[in-house]
C-alpha cells in the first residue's frame, strides 16, 4: 500500500511535501516583511509576474502565479482598483483582456523584488552556486514533466 510506502521513506524523502513546506515557509516571510503594503501572495506574484512579462491574459496570469481563476480575477479587480495595473481589451479578440502594470505598479514590484529576492537568497544560505544551478535545473525539468500549459 501506498501509505507503507511514504512511511518507510519520509515525510522528507517525499519531494511534494519539501516544496509546499518551502514554498509556506517563503510566502509567511514575505507576509511578515510586507504587511505595509497590504499585498498578499497572489498580489505580490502578479505584479512580480507582470514586471517580467506585463501584457498577459488573466488566464496567462492565473497559471503563471499559481492561482485559480477566479482568484486571480478577485486579485486584479483590487490591483486595479488600487491604481497598480490596468486591463485593456485584446485587438484580436475582444473578450479578452490583457493586463499591464502601471507606473504604480512597478514602483510597488521595485519596492517589493527586494524582499522577494532576499527571501529567496536566505533559502540557499550554505548551498553552492553549483548545487543552486543543479536545484533550479531539476525543478524546470520537473516543471516540463508535469505542466499542462505551453508555458
Amino acid at each position: 500500500p501506498m501509505d507503507k510506502a511514504l512511511a518507510a521513506r519520509g515525510l522528507d524523502g517525499f519531494a511534494p511535501y519539501l516544496m509546499n513546506r518551502i514554498m509556506r515557509r517563503y510566502n509567511q516571510t514575505l507576509l511578515a516583511r510586507m504587511g505595509d503594503y497590504d499585498l498578499s501572495v497572489p498580489k505580490m506574484r502578479a505584479l512580480a509576474t507582470l514586471a517580467v512579462q506585463d501584457g498577459l491574459t488573466v488566464n496567462e496570469l492565473a497559471v503563471y502565479s499559481m492561482a485559480e481563476q477566479p482568484t486571480m480575477s478577485r486579485t486584479l479587480d483590487q490591483l486595479e482598483r488600487d491604481g497598480l495595473i490596468t486591463r485593456s481589451v485584446s485587438s484580436s479578440d475582444h473578450r479578452v483582456r490583457h493586463c499591464l502594470l502601471t507606473a504604480a505598479g512597478r514602483q510597488m514590484y521595485e519596492r517589493i523584488w527586494p524582499e522577494m529576492a532576499e527571501a529567496e537568497r536566505a533559502m540557499f544560505d550554505e548551498i553552492s552556486a553549483e548545487d543552486e544551478a543543479a536545484l533550479l535545473t531539476t525543478l524546470k525539468r520537473m516543471l516540463d514533466n508535469i505542466k499542462v500549459h505551453d508555458f
